[in-house]
């Protein structure tokens, strides 16, 4: 996973509310284990119709939008089933921050394992970034985890708050392996004192 560096990215609204992991990557494109190459699948039955034609007025399917990296949504985002392939697809797209009111649990915590930074902020907060996100390139917003900062385009600034751990994860690239890997000469140590203990297993 990649380390988490402070950025200013195009921002996007999607102020629907209850956005479910289902809308963000439907289950049809769940085959793979792969974590690329599901972003052109991203929100799939939004951006394109019955025949696979791309919706124009479909908000990542403006030009203004193709390289969004940060998503402003509506309440209750990542509801829905468990899947981590919502994460997956948001992240292949090129959407490294979300931010939003709430966040369903399991999405909120997939988030983090994959490298995307979700930010709960209050309403009135993540309105005016929904309001700015409407200016199209002109809205570029910077992300500090570091600084826990959201600024938006006019310079004001929103903090937020974050686990500390999940900080330190997002900030250095650790996902649950690379974790488990940096306890690998402790885990070397046990082995060897284990055999010796119990040769018998």
């Amino acid at each position: 996973m990649d380390n988490f560096e402070s950025f200013s990215g195009i921002a996007v609204a999607m102020p629907l509310v209850n956005i479910d992991t289902d809308m963000i990557i439907p289950k049809q494109f769940l085959k793979t284990i792969k974590r690329t190459g599901l972003g052109v699948s991203l929100f799939y039955e939004m951006r394109f119709d019955l025949d696979g034609n791309k919706i124009e007025d479909f908000v990542l399917n403006k030009p203004a939008y193709q390289n969004a990296s940060i998503l402003i949504a509506g309440d209750n985002f990542g509801c829905g089933s468990s899947r981590e392939h919502a994460p997956w697809a948001l992240l292949d797209f090129g959407i490294r921050c979300v931010i939003s009111t709430s966040f369903a649990d399991i999405f909120y915590n997939n988030c983090f394992k994959n490298g995307i930074l979700p930010v709960t902020l209050n309403k009135d907060q993540v309105d005016g970034l929904m309001e700015d996100a409407g200016k199209g390139t002109n809205a570029r917003v910077e992300v500090n985890l570091e600084e826990q900062t959201i600024t938006a385009p006019d310079g004001r600034a929103s903090c937020f708050e974050i686990d500390p751990f999940k900080k330190r994860c997002l900030l250095e690239g650790l996902d649950d392996i690379a974790l488990t890997l940096a306890k690998v000469s402790h885990i070397d140590k046990f082995e060897a004192e284990n055999t010796l203990s119990r040769p018998w297993l």
